[in-house]
């Protein structure tokens, strides 16, 4: 790096874990203090990870176009840590685990604030807990060794385990488990994989040296090893027919769980599925394009079709995930720059328009202890200030044009558009879906007569909800507005690993194309 340290990188990874150490010495009993700090570390980790955003800006100034993919990475210098089995604490980021690093810090303090009022049982675990889960998320977007990557995976299961487990609703437990079996059965098969992959290319675990070395193994093996880390990915995304853990665990979590999960963990998979699944085998990814778009096309509708008839809003924005995530999932394998850059900056929209729609639901249950959609309406007229909130994300989760969500799915479906047009006019079928339920369901929450007298007497937001609701609106603008701001940083990112799978954008379609259009052909009718 040139100004920054050279453990830079390490400090805002580590930072949530020696905080959460740090909570440790602090008495239980003092809970405003055990917030405050918690808010404290995480403010602080958000700033310290800021300098990297315009480290990376001026390294890509300056980058040569034949850097490769390798040269588009902030690295620290790798560090020894198992010698024996060539285990190194390597890390680094470039432009696509850059924002999401970003995102992760950025969400940490509104998460910790927003639990200011609505945590109020074991207050010092759940900071702990939830320190630790910025730590391992961190963790993953910035290993750069398979280990140390896998190491991190596990890491952040057992936080989350908890907060839905604990701090949860009626029927945690369920949640918590099914979580746990669905992420613990996918990782399984991951750590089949890594370790296979270890063996059969030369025993390392280094991710530059992995993608050079895939190339020699056979097509059947590059298939099976896609296939152990892709249904790791797909459970964690998650990717219809593996989406069942998710609304579960959305309902029962605490808001800043739910924000969390929506807004971080489920990019994990996505981020996954292109930096590892797509980076290292890259033969294999062409092959499942097929399956993968169409099951990213299917989840777009069948998300859309079962959140508008869900009769809870949680659970409604839950859905919405699923079909959100089936765009991500489709512009990624679309195998051209328009559509990769799309789904990256889908991923950080996702996380800022959801994330805040469930801190929103979560004020609306914390005032009347209900979700149901039914037992609402009329409420424009009483909270009016969190009916622009809400009007604005709503708008923002169904792609205005202004707002950060148009220019990811515009971006996607472009991209799409290049390879199959039937696939992209059934994908966009979402995005009118995406507005009949949001739509729909804020006009029945906000329109009308207030018939419910428990209605007549809530309270619109107070400061603190104002504090971490307003940079989230602020993000949802700035995005839609200025997204060259990220998209500047993402295009060479994802111009690199497609030059690394041995695609130029010219040559997407034509490698891509054939097995996308053999997907289109089975759903044409």
């Amino acid at each position: 790096m040139h100004y920054l340290d050279q453990r830079w990188i390490s400090l805002v990874t580590f930072l949530p874990l020696l905080a959460a150490l740090a909570l440790l010495l602090i008495p239980s009993r003092r809970e405003r203090l055990v917030r405050h700090f918690t808010l404290g570390a995480t403010l602080a980790t958000f700033v310290l990870s800021l300098p990297l955003y315009f480290e990376y800006a001026r390294l890509i100034a300056h980058a040569s176009p034949a850097a490769g993919v390798k040269g588009l990475f902030l690295f620290e210098v790798p560090l020894e840590w198992i010698s024996a089995f060539s285990v190194h604490y390597l890390v680094g980021v470039d432009g696509i685990s850059l924002l999401l690093v970003l995102l992760t810090t950025f969400l940490g303090p509104i998460c910790a604030l927003s639990a200011y009022r609505y945590i109020t049982v074991r207050v010092k675990q759940y900071m702990i807990a939830m320190l630790l889960l910025q730590f391992g998320m961190t963790g993953v977007f910035v290993a750069l060794d398979m280990f140390l990557f896998y190491v991190f995976w596990e890491l952040m299961l057992i936080p989350m385990y908890l907060i839905i487990g604990v701090w949860g609703g009626p029927r945690r437990i369920y949640a918590a488990v099914k979580f746990f079996v669905y992420t613990m059965v996918g990782s399984v098969l991951m750590l089949a994989a890594i370790l296979y992959l270890y063996k059969s290319c030369g025993s390392s675990f280094d991710y530059f040296e992995l993608a050079a070395r895939t190339r020699m193994l056979g097509a059947t093996a590059q298939l099976v090893l896609f296939a152990g880390f892709a249904l790791a990915f797909a459970i964690k995304v998650p990717m219809f027919p593996f989406h069942t853990w998710l609304p579960d665990a959305h309902v029962e979590a605490p808001t800043a769980g739910s924000v969390i999960l929506a807004g971080v963990m489920l990019k994990m998979g996505t981020y996954g599925f292109l930096r590892f699944a797509i980076g290292l085998f890259p033969g294999a990814a062409f092959q499942a394009a097929p399956l993968i778009s169409m099951l990213a096309v299917i989840g777009i509708v069948y998300g859309a079709l079962v959140a508008m008839v869900q009769p809870d809003v949680k659970k409604l924005v839950a859905y919405s995930s699923v079909s959100h995530l089936g765009f991500v999932m489709l512009g990624m394998f679309a195998f051209n720059t328009m559509g990769m850059q799309g789904s990256v900056l889908q991923m950080i929209n996702h996380g800022i328009s959801t994330g805040g729609l469930f801190l929103l639901v979560g004020m609306l249950y914390e005032r009347r202890h209900t979700r149901m959609i039914r037992d609402f309406g009329g409420l424009g007229r009483v909270v009016p200030v969190f009916a622009v909130f809400l009007m604005i994300l709503t708008l923002s989760s169904i792609g205005l044009p202004g707002t950060n969500g148009f220019t990811g799915e515009f971006l996607i479906l472009l991209g799409s558009f290049r390879n199959s047009v039937p696939l992209t006019v059934a994908a966009a079928t979402g995005v009118v879906l995406a507005a009949v339920y949001m739509l729909w369901m804020y006009q029945r929450v906000m329109f009308g007569e207030v018939t419910n007298e428990a209605n007549a007497e809530i309270e619109d937001m107070r400061p603190r909800e104002w504090a971490y609701m307003l940079p989230l609106v602020l993000m949802v603008f700035w995005i839609g507005l200025h997204p060259n701001t990220f998209l500047a940083l993402i295009e060479p990112s994802v111009n690199a690993l497609l030059q690394q799978i041995g695609v130029t954008d010219g040559g997407a379609a034509a490698q891509a194309g054939p097995a996308l259009r053999h997907a289109a052909a089975m759903l044409a009718p």
